[in-house]
């Protein structure tokens, strides 16, 4: 299933679940049949029972329908439970510590490591993000994101599917001059991170996936691009990554208990922003920027800054 949180153009003030039908310009509204949430994150919570409900519902089409040009699409989860960001493409790794001199250090090698960011500031599809009066450096950063469905803890790699509800588009905005000078000091990023991340058009189910598995969970053979005002900036392959979300869920959760509604970033691909493909150098977004990011088979990402 393709999962959105939308709602309707003259009431933009009332999100409800919807369920964006594969292949059409055609969304389902979901929230209110019988026992189905009207929230996302209600409605992942609410588990196996009511997703298969939401999918009989979605291939009987028996619920009111909309097309796309009558509705506005939110952040599929308005309020994620927490947001975890990962450093799992060795490529970005690699390329944003050589544009600071370094080489990669040997411990990045031995486990996946992440950030806690910002689950309050969340923006979706179309919506504009706000240029933080303390930089002057903003960029993009083109990620995937896990969103669990079941809880769990200790969780085993092989079995990290089992808790994964979907996969969404991440844009992790970065305030690269902010950033620099926090983790100068041996904390952050934290400024540098927390005013904005976007995330949407939706959230895909694995199963619509499943065709481009590669054997490692949560693996993917899907193209990832970016465009600044229509001009192609990154390209990466969701397949290369480093660690898999397997290794990436079993660190999240070791001796902490995860829960529906948590978010996991992959990190950024590689080239996937302009630390990468500029040197680190610029030039960086400024207002009036068109940002766009696309995941093959997900969807894109496009968010304004102002």
């Amino acid at each position: 299933m393709r999962l959105v949180t939308f709602s309707l153009s003259h009431n933009p003030a009332s999100p409800r679940v919807g369920v964006w039908l594969s292949g059409s310009h055609q969304v389902l509204e979901l929230g209110g049949r019988g026992s189905l949430p009207n929230d996302m994150l209600a409605f992942i919570a609410a588990g196996p029972a009511a997703w298969e409900t939401a999918r009989s519902v979605a291939e009987s089409r028996s619920t009111t329908g909309y097309h796309l040009s009558e509705v506005r699409l939110h952040a599929p989860l308005l309020r994620p439970n927490s947001l975890r960001d990962f450093y799992a493409f060795e490529q970005h790794v690699a390329t944003a510590h050589a544009n600071r001199g370094r080489t990669v250090p040997p411990e990045w090698y031995e486990f996946p490591v992440f950030y806690f960011s910002n689950p309050f500031s969340v923006y979706g599809p179309d919506e504009d993000v706000p240029r933080p009066c303390y930089t002057e450096a903003l960029d993009y950063e083109l990620e995937v994101a896990a969103i669990i469905g079941a809880p769990g803890k200790d969780i085993q790699p092989e079995h990290a599917m089992q808790h994964i509800f979907g996969f969404t588009v991440f844009n992790d905005w970065s305030a690269r001059d902010v950033q620099r000078r926090e983790m100068k000091v041996g904390l952050g990023p934290a400024k540098g991170k927390d005013f904005a991340s976007s995330f949407g058009p939706c959230i895909v189910t694995p199963d619509e996936l499943a065709a481009r598995q590669t054997g490692r969970p949560g693996v993917y053979d899907l193209t990832m691009t970016a465009r600044v005002n229509g001009a192609e900036c990154s390209r990466g392959n969701w397949k290369d990554i480093h660690y898999d979300f397997g290794q990436i869920v079993a660190r999240a959760s070791e001796e902490v208990m995860l829960y529906p509604g948590d978010v996991i970033g992959s990190g950024t691909v590689g080239t996937g922003c302009l630390l990468e493909t500029t040197r680190g150098e610029g030039p960086w977004l400024v207002p009036g920027d068109v940002v766009e990011l696309e995941i093959e088979n997900i969807g894109t990402l496009k968010n304004r800054v102002v």
